[in-house]
């Protein structure tokens, strides 16, 4: 018989994880982009930091924000200053390379798709929730669960969405519409600002 509050976690994880979000916007625009092969090490610095950072978040950082609650503000200026040029540079990506016309476009790496789970709002909100929630007293083998159940989610659930990307990647050949979805994953991230800030 499975717990129930582990079922609750798992729940919470998969609905976090696979609604729409900055990371899940960025992953399905570098599937169209890139494609799903080049986007994997994108894919596993999102599925492996967020849980790096859950179970950072839950054995200490919490303790910084109750000490210093302007450190709070101060993440969240970063955070919408990074997801605001990150944005700009999804609406200026450049088509992807052809044979003869190299491109400088690249997908995210996997230490910028992890380090970028720390001024991810999405992030911070679900880290928080989840370890509030989930392991309210903030010992290791709690902490550890909640990140471990976040990372076997996750990483399904990113790649979704890259997936999504990949498979709109023909209609995308014609570059006014890989344009216009570009921007349009552009101005969903500035809109997700609004809701997970």
């Amino acid at each position: 018989m499975i717990n129930t509050s582990l079922l609750a976690l798992v729940l919470f994880a998969l609905v976090s994880s696979i609604t729409p979000g900055p990371n899940n916007l960025m992953l399905m625009a570098s599937g169209a982009n890139f494609g799903v092969r080049r986007t994997i090490p994108h894919m596993l610095g999102v599925g492996i930091g967020f849980a790096v950072m859950i179970f950072l978040v839950g054995v200490g950082l919490v303790g910084l924000f109750e000490l210093w609650p302007p450190a709070l503000i101060v993440l969240k200026v970063a955070s919408i200053g990074y997801m605001l040029w990150l944005a700009w540079k999804i609406a200026h990506s450049a088509p992807p390379a052809t044979t003869d016309a190299p491109s400088d476009a690249r997908p995210m790496t996997f230490l910028q798709a992890a380090m970028f789970q720390w001024v991810n709002p999405k992030a911070w909100t679900m880290a928080l929730t989840a370890v509030t929630v989930y392991a309210p007293r903030h010992d290791v083998p709690a902490v550890l669960l909640v990140a471990l159940v976040f990372g076997a989610v996750n990483l399904p659930s990113v790649s979704t969405w890259a997936a999504m990307g990949t498979l709109m990647r023909r209609w995308l050949t014609a570059p006014v519409r890989l344009r216009a979805f570009n921007w349009t994953m552009a101005a969903l991230l500035v809109g997700s600002l609004a809701i997970t800030l």
